[in-house]
């Protein structure tokens, strides 16, 4: 290929195609080649003139008259033709000049001329590979100072650029394969950084959206065996980048009275949507971006999501989501999984599931579970595993109640084999890993229980799963793990004749517990959900909604209960902190009797997962704003 585009211009000796010029006289292309190479040779003899006569072609702005378009577009084919007298001694402002255009500024028809020029550069000395790559790098985008991409003009502009960028990439990677490397670097270090005061956001923002377009054409074109993992890789940096830098954790500081995330919909049904259309009921309400703050920031990540969730349906239909999802799957784990402060990024991950239920979805999770297994990892990695796999069981329409009962044995399995390998007594720090892997296993069951006992052949498997006495166990998972999961399990637990013995659960402070956050740690993973519903309002609505189970449209097993018992009466039949009384009672209480819970009700259905807060005290100096709620759930910070 490389020496077609070199020698083509061979051809022009038989060319008809001829041009009129002021003194009538009739020259071809290939004189006017000729011409480009004396003035090249001329300077080595001291005589610029010609060489700078050329070099001002190429530095006119005004690209606009016909007879400008047509000098620039015949000087660009004619260096094509003498690119071999170039070199970067003699003719460094010319250099200068040709990797200094933009193709933002010309015609279709300069467009054409000028990427030749590249690849042929590109094609006759290697000294020249990096600089060509850099210039069509920088085309990914309109320049500096230019607002086009505002205006239809632009996008329009943006279809004519792109593809030429993109060929001329690809030829280039063809012909010099270890440029793909460089193209790799090339396009990482020059993302556009959002985090600048200095220059204008609604441009910015602008150019950080169609950088990751070009970053996604790169991953889904032609050489994307060459530098798609690292495209793909850069990708979710830069969407997590802009994910921990929403500063919502300084706005809970500012009023902790209005968390930001709290999610009190119940109220909203007869609101309007934002676009003025009222909720059809179907489906719940999530914070729109004017609930936060009108965040320039979360739009941004809102707008790149979309772009790259539609890029994840492209690959889905064109049959290679699964070798992308490696790359995502490696991706997550080396830079989100451990990340606390990540709100948004991990649906990425979760909508590929969606997409692939069958491989995606289960390869995810029998990751995770392996992740929190295997003893090499450390235990923050291995909490935040358990805390994703909960998570994920619990919100993923898209698992079908079967699988998610495999994955709860596995964590069922591993919970039992430590409770037999311990002997000590509870201690929320020392065995951190154990109670998340407890609160996970209720956390699952909150959601599902009730769809799992209306499968016989599930609800046997679930009834002979050993987790009775694993919360009863001297560990004392139910008195650490956090106190709305515990009370809501419980409940529904009840309903579902789950457990025969009742008195033997060990549970107290049902509205507050500083052991939940003695396990959690510094990083609150106690408090860790992170598929909680999405807060980007067009990334929710478009794609995750649709795959997402929300906390009102769980049916629990106490939904058809006409009564309901009280806070009082849920301490009573799970227990006190008090063995001898546990003694002296037995196990005198199953859960088949009908106790009043109408009080216990109300405060169920708001399922806070922060406990009330008594005291004045504030978790970390902030109040946690997550709730499970109608239309809600367990959030995150």
């Amino acid at each position: 290929m490389g020496v077609e585009l070199t020698h083509q211009y061979t051809e022009y000796r038989a060319m008809e195609d001829q041009e009129e010029v002021e003194e009538g006289v009739s020259i071809t292309d290939w004189d006017l080649v000729y011409h480009v190479r004396d003035a090249l040779l001329s300077v080595k003899t001291g005589d610029r003139s010609s060489y700078h006569q050329l070099v001002g072609v190429l530095h006119h702005r005004d690209r606009s008259a016909p007879d400008k378009v047509a000098l620039l577009l015949t000087s660009l084919k004619a260096l094509s033709g003498a690119v071999s007298y170039i070199n970067d001694v003699d003719h460094v402002s010319l250099l200068q000049s040709i990797f200094g255009m933009s193709m933002w500024n010309c015609v279709p028809d300069v467009m054409d001329a000028l990427l030749e020029l590249i690849i042929c550069l590109a094609a006759s000395n290697g000294k020249y590979v990096d600089l060509c790559l850099d210039m069509l790098v920088n085309n990914f985008m309109p320049p500096m100072e230019s607002d086009m991409l505002r205006h239809p003009r632009g996008q329009a502009k943006k279809d004519q650029v792109l593809p030429r960028v993109h060929t001329g990439l690809e030829v280039i990677v063809d012909l010099v394969p270890l440029a793909a490397l460089k193209l790799s670097t090339n396009v990482v270090q020059k993302r556009p950084m959002f985090f600048r005061k200095d220059f204008n956001m609604d441009r910015l923002k602008c150019r950080m959206e169609i950088y990751l377009k070009n970053m996604l054409m790169l991953e889904g074109g032609a050489i994307r065996e060459f530098v798609g993992h690292s495209m793909l890789v850069e990708v979710v940096n830069m969407m997590l980048e802009l994910d921990v830098a929403i500063g919502w954790d300084e706005l809970l500081r500012d009023d902790p009275s209005k968390g930001i995330f709290t999610m009190e919909l119940e109220d909203e049904e007869e609101e309007a949507d934002d676009d003025g259309q009222a909720n059809d009921g179907e489906l719940p309400s999530t914070l729109t971006l004017r609930n936060l703050g009108k965040n320039v920031t979360a739009d941004l990540l809102d707008s790149l999501m979309i772009q790259f969730l539609e890029h994840l349906e492209v690959c889905a239909d064109k049959k290679r989501l699964s070798e992308v999802f490696e790359t995502l799957l490696s991706s997550f784990m080396a830079t989100i999984l451990n990340t606390y402060k990540s709100k948004f990024s991990q649906f990425t991950i979760f909508y590929a599931c969606a997409l692939d239920p069958e491989n995606c979805g289960v390869k995810f999770a029998q990751t995770l579970v392996e992740l929190f297994i295997s003893t090499c990892n450390p235990p923050v990695t291995r909490m935040s595993a358990v805390a994703y796999l909960s998570s994920y069981l619990a919100r993923g329409k898209f698992l079908s109640a079967a699988f998610v009962m495999n994955m709860l044995k596995r964590l069922v399995d591993w919970c039992l084999r430590y409770c037999e390998e311990q002997d000590s007594d509870m201690n929320p720090k020392a065995h951190q890993v154990f109670y998340s892997a407890c609160q996970g296993i209720m956390y699952v069951l909150c959601f599902h229980m009730k769809s799992i006992m209306n499968v016989p052949t599930l609800k046997s498997q679930l009834l002979l799963m050993p987790i009775e006495p694993i919360l009863k166990h001297k560990l004392g998972p139910l008195e650490v793990c956090l106190p709305s999961i515990v009370n809501e399990f419980l409940k529904q637990a009840k309903a579902a004749h789950l457990f025969t013995i009742s008195k033997a659960f060990i549970f107290e402070d049902l509205l507050e517990s500083d052991l939940s956050r003695d396990f959690g740690g510094l990083e609150r993973l106690d408090m860790f959900f992170p598929f909680d519903p999405c807060l980007l309002k067009k990334c929710d609505r478009g794609f995750i909604r649709p795959n997402f189970i929300y906390w009102n449209h769980v049916k629990t097993t106490y939904d058809d209960d006409e009564e309901d018992s009280s806070d009082e009466d849920i301490a009573d039949d799970f227990g006190v902190l008090n063995e001898e009384n546990f003694m002296e009672e037995g196990m005198a209480r199953s859960f088949d009797q009908d106790i009043d819970l109408d009080e216990f009700d109300y405060v169920m259905n708001k399922m806070s997962i922060t406990p009330k807060n008594t005291s004045g005290f504030h978790f970390g100096g902030e109040r946690m704003p997550s709730k499970i709620r109608p239309s809600t759930s367990p959030e995150s910070l």
